[in-house]
């Protein structure tokens, strides 16, 4: 049985996905980390690019981002295996 992921604040969380409404890889990397938080017990949170200006300046062509512990571990889309091999070094 898994447990729910924590879903936290960005400042708070380990993983953090930039997404945009409408975005279908956005939806699919979303699924994946919270398989995978579910799994190790780490917080994520998601963020709405297009809230941002900078942010959408700077990551427009490249959401669904990624990041683990506030850097960027991915863009487009997120591979489980990867991303638990990240959580798993930066604990």
């Amino acid at each position: 049985m898994t447990e729910t992921p924590q879903v936290v604040a960005a400042e708070a969380a380990r993983v953090v996905v930039l997404t945009r409404a409408g975005c279908h890889l956005c939806e699919v990397a979303e699924q994946v980390v919270e398989q995978v938080v579910a799994q190790t017990g780490d917080t994520w949170a998601a963020i709405d690019v297009d809230a941002d200006p900078a942010l959408a300046a700077r990551y427009t062509d490249e959401v669904p981002v990624t990041f683990v512990d506030g850097r960027q571990h991915d863009f487009w889309r997120v591979d489980p295996d990867r991303l638990r091999a990240a959580l798993a070094r930066s604990t």
